[in-house]
């Protein structure tokens, strides 16, 4: 398995509870959450839904978003996701 570094936002509803994460396996690390396999924050707060995702050439960058995604405030999360996905459909179908 080959790994591609990925930050992705994932939300409980539109406007909801949101999670930033990062993960070498978009496709397998969403699927975690989606099915509450790990408990933690996701699994808790009923958090399922891919809402935004990026892709980067290495692990080092990718952590750097996630840093930088986490000190943003809210509002500005809100914008990015809506940004790109405005109706806040679940983009899990996207990285099939």
């Amino acid at each position: 398995m080959s790994i591609q570094p990925a930050v992705y936002i994932m939300a409980s509803q539109p406007n909801g509870t949101l999670y930033i994460g990062v993960t070498g396996a978009l496709r397998e690390r969403v699927y975690q959450h989606r099915e509450a396999l790990i408990a933690g924050f996701t699994a808790q707060y009923g958090v399922k839904t891919l809402v935004h995702f990026e892709f980067f050439a290495s692990m080092p960058e990718a952590i750097a978003r996630e840093k930088q995604l986490k000190k943003m405030l809210r509002k500005a999360k809100l914008a990015l996701i809506e940004r790109d996905n405005p109706n806040w459909r679940d983009l899990w179908l996207e990285i099939q």
